[in-house]
């Protein structure tokens, strides 16, 4: 069974550079305090690690 990690929009992502809105839409991230469920690997971590400002990780 793989690990997974729930990530959640805490923050609006309208003012950001476009590179932060990208990685936003790719997480598959919509709406403010939407939750999103997605493999604990390097790929999503360093998503996460871009915008630690607009995310929080949900235990």
């Amino acid at each position: 069974m793989s690990a997974k990690i729930k990530i959640k929009l805490v923050r609006s992502p309208i003012c950001t550079p476009e590179k932060h809105k990208v990685i936003v839409r790719a997480l598959g991230l919509r709406k403010i305090n939407q939750v999103v469920e997605r493999p604990d690997d390097a790929n999503f971590r360093g998503m996460v690690a871009k915008i630690p400002h607009l995310l929080a990780i949900v235990k």
